[in-house]
């Protein structure tokens, strides 16, 4: 019994994160609706942060990150924060792991389109070219088609038959149907 019991706590511990939610992501509600723009940085007075949150905090650029529907998530000494109001523990990690991106050198800039893939990203070195104008450009010249991206919200029944016109020959008018009462709670 203490084999079996050894057994399925390590197959439990192996096989956990295999099962943890896909789209655990903060940002997997964002699919369709958002382009999330992710930042990590191993401090909150990191150069390319401090510069990048000086161009949000402009009023002008405000109004161009609303138009584009982005969203900024931020991980800083690995606090995650989601236009500026914190994240819990759980929802930085799961974004985290929902870049599978390895290890490599702090700054990283991620921008992610509205159909959920990456369009931007850098790291190191290379988030010395990433300012807001580069991530305006790289969405507005995004295709069409990913512009106009939205989630099907829920469909509601299409009419299988068109209405008949008004007194259209043998047709007879149909009787609006009475609404249905609410069940009844049972007491107690």
């Amino acid at each position: 019994m203490l084999i079996r019991s050894l057994t399925l706590t390590l197959l439990l511990a192996i096989a956990g994160p295999l099962f943890a939610a896909e789209n655990d992501s903060p940002t997997a509600g964002d699919v369709g609706r958002f382009r999330p723009l992710i930042v990590i940085a191993s401090s909150t007075v990191d150069p390319k942060w401090t510069s990048l949150k000086k161009e949000l905090e402009d009023p002008a650029n405000k109004k161009g990150v609303a138009d584009r529907n982005i969203k900024v998530y931020t991980i800083l000494n690995m606090a995650g924060q989601l236009d500026g109001k914190d994240l819990g523990q759980q929802d930085t990690m799961a974004l985290l792991r929902s870049l599978k991106m390895g290890a490599g050198a702090y700054p990283k800039f991620f921008l992610i389109g509205k159909d959920g893939e990456t369009k931007l990203s850098a790291s190191g070195d290379e988030t010395a070219s990433v300012n807001l104008k580069k991530i305006f450009d790289t969405i507005d010249a995004l295709p069409a088609s990913e512009k106009e991206v939205v989630v099907p919200s829920v469909a509601t029944p299409a009419a299988t038959e068109p209405a008949p016109a008004k007194g259209a020959k043998g047709t007879k008018p149909a009787k609006p149907a009475k609404p249905s009462k609410p069940p009844e709670m049972p007491d107690d």
